[in-house]
């Protein structure tokens, strides 16, 4: 068995070709919740659904967002409306008390539909609504996940960090608080990075059957260690867990070179140095890492190198096949390093 931690594109690419590598059968996926946001009434679960969409083979892989082909006829009207009466298609936070009302998957995350910021398809839309409905009938997120998972004939386990809503916000040096959707999709990463919150998350737990998943060897893609990985490490028990199990990282830098999306940004704005060694400073748990071949850096942990940039399944094979390696290399230092049994010779 294998545990992947999901956030972002960066994971997901890497799982494209790990299915070849690793049995999806025994492979769990642990997804990141922290960007959830409940838009007009319906929860959406960026990362969770990524992977779901993925997994599938409907994901739209130009965007990495939404479902292949899907028509968005539903967003497109509910922009034109707004701008029709001159309500404008900014994001719309609920009030105070609506944050906390209602149904319990809130926190500081709760958007009115009027404008809707975040592109939303058709199809996409069913699968939201779905979800919702499912927790608005009693079921927890875990739950609701397990059935769209069976509904999409998904081959890994997918399971989200917690049951609990953990909001990631972005505290901008202008004195702004945003959900991360609002800094990502609705003013494009500019807003100065001062710190990163990651509310509800002191409240917030592991559900059992992450837990159950991190007693497994770990994978961590090259996901944004800040906003990808950090609000799983922010849950009580989380990082503890991943102490006491094989954890290998795929470094989403070159040095000091990120691939893609906001990640340096975030790193710098939190006080971390964006690069490798900012990363494997982030995860002290972790016990080998996979760098890139043209990585200048020097760890003191073990270290697997290939070419770590991911276009393709064939990319994510070889990426994968360098963690495989790595968890092997952990597996006999930890074997070279326990006593021998009594009575070896």
């Amino acid at each position: 068995m294998v545990t992947f931690l999901a956030g972002g594109t960066g994971t997901p690419k890497l799982l494209d070709g790990a299915a070849r590598v690793f049995e999806s059968a025994e492979t769990a996926v642990v997804a990141n919740t922290g960007d959830d946001v409940e838009l007009g009434g319906h929860l959406v679960c960026p990362d969770v659904d990524t992977v779901l969409f993925a997994g599938s083979g409907v994901l739209d892989r130009e965007t990495w967002w939404g479902i292949d082909g899907d028509t968005t006829a539903t967003h497109e009207e509910l922009r034109r409306l707004a701008e029709e009466v001159g309500l404008g298609t900014a994001p719309r936070y609920l009030d105070d008390d609506a944050q906390t009302a209602g149904r319990e998957i809130a926190r500081w995350r709760r958007f009115s539909g009027v404008g809707e910021f975040m592109e939303i398809g058709d199809r996409d839309r069913a699968v939201h609504l779905t979800r919702t409905g499912l927790l608005d009938e009693g079921h927890t997120l875990t739950e609701a996940i397990r059935t769209l998972a069976d509904a999409f004939e998904l081959d890994v386990d997918l399971l989200p960090m917690s049951d609990d809503p953990v909001a990631t916000l972005i505290h901008t040096e202008g004195g702004e608080a945003l959900h991360f959707q609002e800094y990502w999709v609705a003013r494009r990463g500019e807003p100065a990075v001062a710190d990163v919150e990651f509310r509800g998350a002191a409240d917030a737990e592991p559900t059992d059957a992450v837990l159950a998943a991190l007693a497994d060897p770990v994978v961590i893609g090259p996901s944004n260690p800040v906003t990808s990985l950090g609000p799983m490490l922010a849950l009580p028990g989380f990082e503890r867990a991943l102490r006491e199990t094989p954890v290998v990282a795929v470094s989403p830098f070159v040095g000091d070179e990120v691939f893609s999306g906001p990640a340096a940004d975030l790193m710098e704005g939190v006080g971390r140095d964006p690069s490798t060694a900012g990363v494997a400073e982030s995860y002290p748990f972790a016990d080998a890492f996979v760098l890139d071949d043209a990585d200048p850096t020097e760890l003191d942990r073990h270290v697997e190198r290939t070419d770590t940039r991911i276009d393709d399944a064939d990319d994510a094979e070889r990426v994968a096949r360098a963690c495989e390696r790595a968890l092997a290399a952990v597996d006999d230092d930890a074997a070279a390093a326990r006593p021998p049994r009594e009575g070896a010779g």
